[in-house]
């Protein structure tokens, strides 16, 4: 499971943070929005020290199906309504001029990404629903046109047009920029304290702390483990599938993403919420919808990414808590990771320099309100429910009938515990419990991982770390 850009892009390889070192700024990330950040406080003649538990665009960035757009699914109709025309028209500007300045980038550094701008298309079943979306997007600024006719084989009654839009190699722009950086790779976060960021191997000192993490490790002040889920969607790499001049997503629940990347379509879709993919089969049904709307296509690659959701369904950009005046927060992308990931660049530079940006209290972490309540019950519950299962639920499983190549909560003799048997017949038993807050994993078959469905994090079936927000593995039993 190696996503296309991994597969076409080699990496720098670049040292662990050893000894104690002082900065202007730390940012906590070595993705796209930690190294955008990075990089635009760079430019601004800030020093900056960029600390990467893994390497540069290891995580969600390697992921995306890396389409830059303002057009964030059936969103404008919806966000008019609920968050008034002024929040919804700043929300969407943002997001445009994020576009813009990817594109102004890699036009005066001259970046070789792949880069091409193109249309970003919204379509639905519904008419009324795309008549609705058309005008209200209009209203926030767009030039949406209400396109009939799409080049992709589904059934619709046609799509919502953005024009001007942009898809790229990520990992090729991010290791273009990542080039003047101070990066240390291979340095995980344990420990943050005041001005005080600590590791295995040193630590560093610094005025201001950017967290961009995707998900916030530090749990109080901020508490960003109540107010967000995450959820993770699959893609694949189709060869000889043609060719589409467009990026297009679908609306509603169970649809489809698609766009091109060189000889190859990009299709993205059957998303859940982390912690609930049991039954698997993702992959499957995915080259399932891969083989009806491109019959002759072959799977070049296929992997899957993962998203953190807001309860508002707009990102936390800005100061990480209240009391924590000097942190900074960047995550909840809903999906939309390349321009998320631009806006909070552009917002955290500025404010970091004392600069106002007109878009600032759109996304600021402190933000509430009511229209949030409901969301944050689900959420809550689920945190619940998980913490409950661990206690009071018995596993249907024992170690001895467990299928090989399958995984389960079994009843051991030291009592629960998470077990996968290999095809060969050979038992990896790990702790079931998260570190994060102490939630029942779930086996996920797809990916022969253990999931949290409360708050996220993954590890792999040996129990190794690989998403957060847990800092550690989950230990043999």
């Amino acid at each position: 499971m190696e996503s296309i850009w991994s597969k076409t892009w080699n990496r720098k390889k670049r040292a662990a943070l050893t000894g104690e070192q002082k900065t202007d700024v730390v940012v906590i990330g070595g993705g796209m929005a930690g190294i955008l950040t990075a990089w635009r406080l760079m430019q601004a003649g800030v020093d900056v020290v960029v600390l990467e538990a893994n390497r540069v665009g290891s995580g969600q960035t390697e992921n995306t199906t890396a389409k830059i757009t303002s057009q964030h699914g059936m969103f404008c109709h919806a966000f008019l309504e609920k968050k008034g025309e002024e929040i919804a028209g700043k929300y969407v500007q943002a997001n445009q001029a994020a576009v813009e300045e990817y594109k102004r980038i890699v036009q005066e550094e001259d970046i070789d990404c792949d880069f091409n701008v193109c249309d970003s298309y919204v379509y639905s079943k519904d008419v009324e629903k795309l008549e609705q979306e058309t005008e209200a997007a209009k209203k926030l600024g767009v030039d949406a046109v209400f396109e009939k006719q799409i080049e992709i084989p589904v059934s619709c009654a046609g799509a919502v047009r953005f024009p001007g839009q942009a898809q790229f190699h990520p990992l090729k722009f991010i290791d273009a920029l990542a080039g003047s950086l101070n990066i240390y790779e291979d340095t995980l976060v344990k420990e943050v304290e005041e001005h005080l960021v600590k590791t295995d191997g040193g630590s560093v000192k610094a005025d201001y702390i950017v967290f961009a993490t995707h998900f916030p490790f530090v749990n109080f002040p901020g508490m960003y483990f109540a107010r967000m889920h995450q959820e993770r969607s699959y893609a694949l790499a189709l060869e000889d599938a043609g060719t589409l001049h467009g990026m297009y997503i679908g609306d509603g629940d169970d649809t489809l993403s698609f766009r091109q990347y060189g000889p190859y379509i990009l299709l993205g879709g059957q998303a859940h919420r982390v912690g609930e993919n049991q039954e698997g089969g993702r992959y499957e049904r995915l080259k399932k919808a891969a083989r009806k709307c491109y019959p002759s296509s072959c799977v070049m690659a296929f992997w899957s990414a993962q998203d953190c959701i807001t309860t508002d369904k707009i990102p936390f950009i800005g100061q990480y808590a209240d009391d924590r005046p000097n942190w900074f927060a960047a995550t909840g992308f809903q999906k939309w990771g390349m321009s998320s990931a631009m806006v909070s660049a552009m917002l955290l530079t500025d404010r970091i320099c004392g600069l106002e940006n007109p878009y600032a209290e759109v996304f600021t972490p402190s933000r509430f309100s009511l229209e949030e309540i409901p969301q944050l019950v689900t959420d809550s519950g689920q945190a619940v429910k998980g913490l409950t299962k661990r206690f009071f639920k018995l596993p249907d499983e024992t170690v001895s009938g467990l299928k090989p190549g399958h995984g389960a909560v079994v009843e051991t003799l030291e009592g629960k515990a998470g077990v996968y048997k290999t095809e060969e017949g050979e038992i990896h038993q790990v702790d079931i419990v998260c570190p994060h807050l102490g939630c029942e994993l779930t086996w996920n078959p797809d990916e022969r991982s253990w999931d949290c469905p409360c708050h996220g994090s993954r590890f792999d079936y040996k129990g190794n770390l690989m998403d957060g927000p847990a800092q550690e593995g989950i230990h043999d039993v």
